[in-house]
């Protein structure tokens, strides 16, 4: 078993136990979140669903990103992130939902927003936390995979706030 299948299964029982809700909003991740939350047996009992916005017209439609905060930060920020987890989860309707937005590799960094650089949200109960990694040019997949790590991680530390 690995880390990933852990922590959805903690994720999964944690909020089943609690009855939350789970949405998910990825970018650089493609919905490999959504599959780690829906491999766990009993998923559908919490998790209702997954957005991926891949491109800035898709964050804009589906989770309502706002033009301006795309056009100031860019879509791989802090506040795109946010704005990403908050309209998830206000459309979703769920109890916590976490978002990501990065730039996986091998091209399309610059010297400011370097590959391996992965923003992530969660909203909540508790309001919205926001995490930045740089995970590095470690190549396309890693930077995923960390990814989806990282984003199960947030959604468990929400369990206990």
């Amino acid at each position: 078993m690995s880390d990933i299948d852990d922590l959805a299964r903690h994720v999964i029982e944690g909020c089943r136990e609690r009855t939350w809700t789970i949405a998910t909003v990825e970018s650089c991740t493609g919905g490999l979140v959504a599959a780690a939350l829906t491999e766990i047996a009993g998923s559908s009992a919490v998790f209702d669903r997954g957005f991926v916005t891949y491109s800035n017209t898709a964050k804009q439609e589906l989770v309502g990103v706002e033009p301006h905060v795309l056009e100031a930060h860019g879509a791989v920020s802090e506040a795109v992130a946010r704005q990403m987890a908050e309209g998830g989860r206000a459309r979703a309707a769920t109890t916590l939902c976490v978002s990501i937005t990065g730039i996986a590799g091998p091209g399309g960094g610059t010297e400011r927003k370097p590959v391996g650089l992965v923003h992530f949200a969660c909203a909540g109960l508790s309001g919205t936390v926001h995490r930045e990694e740089r995970f590095g040019d470690l190549g396309r997949a890693v930077v995923r995979r960390r990814s989806v790590e990282t984003a199960l991680s947030m959604l468990a530390d929400a369990l206990s706030r």
